[in-house]
């Protein structure tokens, strides 16, 4: 198989960048998902340019390649877990948030990143359905005018329980947005689990012609918990072969966000897995 493969950074938090990028260096993945946050590469610094470059060098030097992730918790609101959203009632807040993903599409595009990913928030209590689509729309049209500037896709995710939790959400965003070609989908293998009509193997199938960014892990039907793998339900073959005949060429990024105590273990553990699901070892050509 071809698949490149990643983890994200969000799942490293107790390491510091450096030593996370070397440890997936040496551990033989193609890439990292690099979630844009206080303690690795801070949106807000003042000096991100300067922290930036010294990232893309070493991302080069290591060989490994980059997607730029928006999913960091606190990193606007110190008392809002990702606040605020794009749905924001306050038009100000939604601008912030709106900001941020242009500054993730200029990190990008310094990084040589391939897409900056993003999801759209849960609906806030006491908005209609039309006017939080209504919002989500009016706050990404100028993040995708910078990706489109940039050359980097904006990778939109279907998040349980938020506005756009779905494959269908996706298509109706596309649809209210007049299908720009800078506007993508991050795929997460988990969720499609968790709570897709469809097998993992056939959301990666319809979903293939937009794919832009991929994350994986196990997890339970019904049940949004990352699960290590081997802990859920999900027969992982036939998705993975399916990723390999999607024509994707992105980062495949293990994400499991609630793990970084056991970080670097993980990080092992799953690209043994994901080697063995593929049929390759240590990098080899599939057996």
């Amino acid at each position: 198989m071809t698949l490149r493969l990643g983890y994200g950074t969000n799942g490293l938090t107790d390491l510091r960048l450096d030593d996370a990028l070397g440890l997936l260096a040496d551990l033989g993945y193609d890439g990292v998902g690099l979630t844009l946050d206080h303690m690795h590469l801070d949106p807000l610094a003042p000096d991100l340019a300067t922290h930036t470059r010294k990232v893309a060098r070493r991302l080069a030097g290591l060989g490994l390649g980059v997607t730029v992730e928006t999913g960091a918790r606190y990193v606007l609101d110190p008392r809002r877990k990702h606040g605020p959203s794009l749905l924001d009632p306050d038009p100000e807040a939604r601008a912030a948030r709106t900001a941020l993903l242009v500054t993730a599409v200029e990190v990008a595009a310094d990084l040589g990143a391939h897409a900056v990913h993003c999801f759209s928030g849960i609906t806030p209590p006491g908005t209609t359905t039309d006017t939080a689509w209504q919002r989500l729309t009016g706050a990404l049209e100028p993040v995708l005018d910078a990706s489109d500037r940039a050359g980097v896709p904006l990778a939109v995710e279907p998040e349980p329980g938020h506005l756009l939790g779905t494959l269908a959400g996706f298509h109706h965003l596309r649809t209210l947005l007049g299908d720009p070609g800078s506007l993508g989908l991050t795929l997460d293998i988990g969720h499609c689990q968790c709570l897709e009509p469809a097998s993992p193997a056939d959301c990666v199938k319809e979903a293939a012609p937009w794919l832009r960014h991929v994350q994986i892990e196990d997890m339970r039907r019904g049940v949004h918990e990352h699960l290590p793998f081997g802990d859920g339900e999900i027969d992982f073959p036939p998705v993975l072969h399916a990723l390999d005949h999607s024509g994707y060429t992105g980062l495949t990024v293990v994400e499991l966000p609630r793990h970084s105590h056991a970080g670097p273990e993980l990080a092992r553990e799953s690209i043994d897995f994901l080697r063995r699901a593929t049929g390759t070892t240590n990098g080899a050509a599939p057996c």
